[in-house]
């Protein structure tokens, strides 16, 4: 999910500065239990002009080693010029998806409003950016110090009316995955004592899957300082030649938001201090302050930026040979390592307990001079012959091979 990102790093940076308060030098030890630390609800809202069913993330800021704690049943609304309401329900802890379709339109204004068990939220008045359509999206083979060898995604863009000079970008990767040690055959334990055992088709979802994942960092770029309004050979994602994701065909959409400079100065305020580093920095940042406020206690704080937001989006696919024809291809996630169990040992079946975790799969029959200690069966991890534990097997609407 595209705003999940948001949350991480404000609920970092609000851990990273109750820490920082503790320490006076970077060699006095850590001492856990934070007596300043506030529990701040985060609101993490973006509408574009996409029809779609639009998300609105609620959660809190929380201390270092403990779970993120997501606010739950509260009301959340998006009111179109002070009068048409977009209702959204509670579809998940924090998670709240409007109850129709729809989209910002450029005239219009809006504005949010939460209500929790004991206050209420609201933002300012927001109008949708410039429509500016994503220029070029495509890939090139690099090498540079701090990457090392792989492949860069890039964008170009240009805005010839002026209008608009800041851009975010956010995007969404899916990767085929073909495990390495599939078979077409699964075993089926029969009978434990005497161990027995059928083997029988295995089913054709478990060979070919596709995984999609949504950026977790804040991308910005900005014209303000170029003589024109044109974005160019802007990276927006790394991929190492080893990395996993490309090891089969890859596929990236691209998402360009344009923002206003409120949106834009919030998101590169929460870029710079996102990082864990930025502690030791001799300027430590204070409350990053939004375009939210509470209602019902005006001294109360709350983080998070209500954007509205033109988007517009290419997607290209990758396949790692046309950048890397010498190979090899990236390893995969497991190394995939082979075992025989023993068909019957002492009393028991260590093949049969083996495949009663649920952890392994079949992998093709024993050589009849395999050695002492090895059953006449072999076996790798599940992930290596499965690939629904790493993504599911339904092919996506937008897939081309």
């Amino acid at each position: 999910m595209q705003y999940k990102f948001v949350i991480k790093k404000i609920c970092r940076l609000g851990s990273a500065l109750c820490v920082a308060l503790l320490m006076t030098t970077c060699v006095e030890p850590f001492e856990e239990g934070i007596e300043s630390f506030e529990s701040l609800l985060i609101i993490d809202a973006t509408l574009t002009n996409e029809m779609k069913q639009h998300e609105v993330i609620l959660s809190r800021t929380y201390r270092f080693n403990e779970e993120q704690e997501f606010e739950t049943g509260a009301q959340v609304t998006i009111i179109e010029n002070l009068s048409t309401q977009y209702d959204f329900n509670e579809v998940a802890p924090g998670r709240y998806v409007a109850s129709s379709s729809f989209m910002a339109v450029a005239g219009r204004e809006y504005q949010l409003m939460v209500r929790t068990s004991d206050n209420e939220y609201v933002s300012g008045l927001r109008s949708l950016t410039p429509a500016v359509e994503i220029g070029d999206v495509y890939a090139e083979r690099v090498t540079n110090d701090e990457n090392g060898e792989g492949i860069n995604v890039f964008v170009d863009t240009e805005d010839l009316s002026g209008n608009a000079k800041f851009f975010r970008y956010i995007y969404e990767e899916t990767n085929e995955i073909i495990p390495p040690e599939w078979t077409p055959l699964d075993i089926v334990v029969v009978s434990e004592n005497p161990p027995v055992f059928d083997f029988v088709p295995r089913p054709d979802e478990t060979r070919v899957c596709y995984a999609t994942n949504a950026s977790t960092d804040i991308i910005l770029a900005s014209t303000v300082d170029f003589s024109e309004n044109k974005v160019s050979r802007f990276p927006v994602r790394f991929l190492a030649i080893d990395n996993y994701l490309i090891q089969n065909r890859y596929s990236i959409l691209v998402k360009q938001l344009v923002q206003s400079p409120e949106a834009y100065s919030f998101y590169e305020t929460l870029q710079e201090f996102s990082d864990f580093e930025s502690l030791f920095a001799q300027t430590q940042p204070g409350f990053i302050a939004g375009n939210l406020r509470s209602l019902t206690n005006p001294d109360e704080k709350v983080v998070g930026f209500f954007d509205v937001s033109s988007v517009s989006s290419k997607r290209i696919f990758i396949e790692h040979a046309d950048f890397f024809p010498e190979g090899p291809l990236p390893p995969f996630v497991d190394e995939c390592d082979i075992l025989a169990p023993d068909l019957f040992l002492f009393g028991f079946s260590p093949l049969i307990d083996a495949l009663n975790t649920g952890l392994f799969v079949f992998e093709g029959f024993n050589d009849d001079n395999a050695p002492d200690g090895q059953g006449p069966y072999k076996l790798v991890p599940k992930i290596c012959g499965d690939c629904r534990e790493l993504g599911s097997s339904e092919v996506p609407d937008f897939w081309e091979e």
